[in-house]
């Protein structure tokens, strides 16, 4: 037995009418960006779909050809390297090393660069880590800092866990010395909660002067970038760390999504960050690029919620993509216990950066068995952005998605 169900752009009928909740919710926005929300002709008269910027928009933030390498392969990794595959941690420790093996900065612990706040951005996870580390560290909903400060009279390297801009932050302080060149020496003293809600702060109930050794430590710089926005370091625990004062668009665009940095703000750094990143690649100069092939995994649209996830779904407004070059494409969701609910469709294209999608093979699967769903659903896809880490499409209804590729595949 099949149920039918018929989509379109405009609008959404049931023959007959089963009940379903919601299972899934997307990331989703009820107030519209003034500029991400322009008409589609509109956009498509500033922004260029073209992953060539790529390279202009880490060289503005002055990075160089090896860096840039080393940035190319942290974007798309969540969890700052807890959900990394294996081809990811490959490719970010071959840039790691060659990298260590590059002349940057000579002694950098000498140098005025290494002060400052540092983001973390990346970092390997051996089961030495500290709790602290394995609790928070692998979370992107928090921002992870490491405050480095050696000339005063109070040396100190302190290492921050920001939850929110309304909740507050934890910050664990130690001090430290210089021992030469490359290493610091340091030992934890002090935590503290600091929460917005509060006037005071809570003390981190961790007794450092009874932790003897185990609250000291070293930590090694091993590579610190020309310009100062750039270090990779090495802990006393085998932990590599790699960690930035300036990240570049995608970065940004990446993080505010993860942290759900103001989701319902209309003007939130969320909405600045794909604000920002779309007015970027505003190139007309710049040829397009087609839709290209490989598994894509939404991470995050401005859908306004719906009342069914099978509506959802069909309309490719949540899960996976999967591309393939001969035009076909699968909408795949993870429904529960093992259930899965897939479509197939063909992608035509239409036009400059457009594409006509018909989805009219549906089937929820469960292990080998499949249940046929009669149903259809046509809509136009338009390219706003694509590389071959994230791509931006304006989708059914005129919503916007951004999408991370998963495959690691390379750019055809």
């Amino acid at each position: 037995m099949a149920f039918r169900v018929y989509t379109t752009n405009l609008g959404f009928q049931w023959n007959p009418t089963p009940t379903f909740s919601p299972i899934f919710k997307t990331r989703n926005l009820r107030y519209k960006s003034p500029k991400l929300f322009e008409s589609s002709s509109s956009i498509r008269r500033n922004v260029t779909v073209n992953g060539s910027n790529v390279v202009d928009e880490q060289q503005q933030v002055s990075f160089n050809e090896q860096e840039n390498k080393l940035i190319e392969a942290l974007i798309g990794i969540q969890g700052r390297g807890r959900s990394a595959s294996p081809q990811q941690l490959s490719d970010v420790d071959r840039a790691v090393q060659v990298l260590e093996g590059f002349e940057g900065v000579p002694e950098p612990t000498s140098s005025s660069l290494i002060e400052g706040r540092w983001q973390l951005m990346f970092t390997t996870r051996p089961q030495t880590a500290s709790p602290i580390q394995r609790t928070f560290v692998g979370v992107d909903f928090f921002s992870v800092f490491q405050e480095v400060y050696l000339r005063t009279n109070d040396p100190r390297v302190s290492n921050i866990i920001k939850f929110s801009d309304a909740i507050g932050e934890l910050k664990v302080e130690a001090a430290a010395s210089i021992k030469d060149g490359k290493r610091i020496l340091f030992q934890f003293d002090r935590a503290a909660f600091s929460f917005k809600f509060l006037p005071f702060k809570v003390p981190y109930p961790v007794p450092f002067r009874l932790l003897g050794d185990e609250a000291k430590g070293w930590l090694d710089t091993t590579y610190l970038s020309p310009s100062g926005d750039l270090r990779i370091s090495r802990g006393n625990k085998g932990t590599t760390f790699v960690l930035q004062k300036k990240t570049v668009p995608r970065q940004r665009l990446i993080s505010a999504i993860s942290t759900g940095t103001g989701v319902r703000e209309p003007y939130s750094l969320l909405w600045q960050a794909i604000d920002e990143f779309i007015s970027f690649h505003q190139n007309p100069s710049r040829d397009e690029t087609e839709l290209q092939e490989g598994e894509w995994q939404m991470i995050w649209s401005s859908q306004v919620e719906t009342d069914s996830w099978i509506e959802n779904a069909a309309n490719g407004l949540m899960g996976k993509q999967v591309v393939k070059e001969n035009g076909q494409i699968k909408f795949l969701v993870d429904i529960f216990l093992g259930l899965r609910f897939s479509m197939i469709g063909k992608f035509v294209k239409s036009g400059k950066n457009l594409y006509e999608l018909t989805m009219d093979d549906a089937v929820i699967l469960g292990g080998p068995f499949g249940y046929p769903i009669e149903m259809e659903s046509k809509f136009n896809l338009e390219l706003l952005y694509s590389d071959d880490k994230i791509r931006i499409t304006r989708g059914y209804n005129n919503i916007v998605f951004v999408h991370l590729r998963t495959d690691g595949s390379s750019k055809k």
